[in-house]
């Protein structure tokens, strides 16, 4: 099959899927919404054009449909593989395209459906002419189902990651010399990949961590990663006192993150709306206990006091409370779960081939 790949930009998502398709018989294009430069796993072709800037709006919607239009006169797909639903999938819906595999990124389904009437509008227009829906979560089948769409004509699986790569062999051969060259040896280090936005809920673990580090001076904290809300952050940091307690590192190459899943005790994702966290599951599959907020895809790989913690969302003071408990506990039981949990459901070489799956069912007499 020719298969047309539509995404924003690029992310770790994106080279997982694309390579699945370099390593298929499939013969496999991505043509990208956003202007910019990315790269492409060899054995997939990129469609170049201008892109766009600040996203898919009214007002460029008719210049992006009808470049859009031509890369598919172009490439002649057999399907079209497209997602976020209110960009991608929609963009691909409005041109009439009629072998259509949208697919939900998780905050696309259960959050942005919820903001406005025209997020929603989207979606359901995308969802009403596709013939397949992919997602990483129970939740947002659900909620898909929810606007309309049928259960039967979707396929669930975590988008999973590198067991290899990310276990817990490999990431303390290279996380525990940072942490001796920090000084935190003796320390119980937490670690927070979640982007700065106001989605990810990272000012509730700050918040909770300060108040937390008041009562026990032993507590250090990594935060990778950067957004929108820096300044604030930063300011967070400043003024509880935190500059000497925390690492911000700033944005990491996913290749170079074992070093700091090797440096942590545990791991910690306070969002407020997720699908089937990447950086929750690396963690898992390093033999993290991990602390969670309690929204539905969260639930889906954490287990309360089996691999790790579930808090209320938003409640700093339990998340307080629970970094605290922690102290006292053993890691090494939760941490063997954690790692089970991870190899039992997020391996992404078994579950990749869902996705080809999914392929065949969409267009069954097209496959090789």
């Amino acid at each position: 099959m020719r298969i047309l790949y539509l995404t924003r930009s690029d992310s770790v998502h994106d080279q997982r899927f694309m390579q699945t398709l370099a390593q298929s018989e499939h013969q496999g294009f991505v043509w990208r919404l956003y202007s910019g430069h990315y790269p492409t796993p060899e054995g997939v072709n990129a469609l170049e054009w201008n892109g766009l800037e600040g996203g898919l709006q009214a007002w460029n919607l008719p210049y992006a449909q009808k470049e859009l239009e031509k890369a598919i006169h172009t490439v002649q797909p057999d399907l079209i593989h497209a997602g976020p639903l209110q960009d991608l999938a929609f963009l691909a819906a409005k041109t009439g395209f009629p072998y259509l595999l949208s697919m939900s990124w998780g905050f696309d389904l259960m959050h942005d459906v919820q903001v406005d009437k025209l997020s929603e509008h989207r979606a359901r227009f995308a969802l009403q002419r596709s013939e397949r829906l992919i997602t990483d979560a129970h939740c947002s089948a659900d909620k898909a189902v929810e606007l309309g769409f049928d259960r039967e004509k979707i396929c669930i699986f975590p988008w999973g990651v590198d067991l290899t790569h990310f276990s817990p062999e490999t990431t303390q051969k290279a996380g525990l010399p940072w942490r001796e060259q920090m000084g935190w040896t003796d320390k119980l280090v937490l670690l927070c990949l979640r982007s700065w936005e106001p989605n990810y809920g990272v000012d509730v673990l700050l918040h909770a961590f300060a108040q937390a580090s008041t009562k026990n001076n032993d507590l250090r904290l990594i935060m990778l990663g950067d957004g929108s809300l820096h300044e604030q952050f930063m300011k967070i940091l400043e003024n509880e006192n935190l500059m000497d307690k925390v690492f911000a590192g700033g944005r990491v190459p996913n290749e170079d993150l074992i070093k700091y899943y090797g440096a942590a005790d545990v791991y910690v994702t306070p969002s407020h709306v997720d699908g089937s966290s990447v950086s929750l599951m690396e963690a898992l599959a390093c033999g993290l206990p991990s602390i969670a907020s309690d929204i539905p895809a969260n639930l889906e790989w954490v287990y309360h006091n089996e691999n790790g913690w579930i808090f209320p969302d938003g409640d700093i003071d339990t998340l307080r409370d629970t970094i605290l408990d922690i102290v006292a506990r053993k890691l090494e039981p939760m941490a063997a779960i954690a790692r089970s949990t991870a190899v039992r459901k997020a391996n992404w070489q078994k579950n990749r081939q869902v996705l080809l799956n999914c392929y065949q069912q969409l267009l069954p007499n097209k496959g090789i």
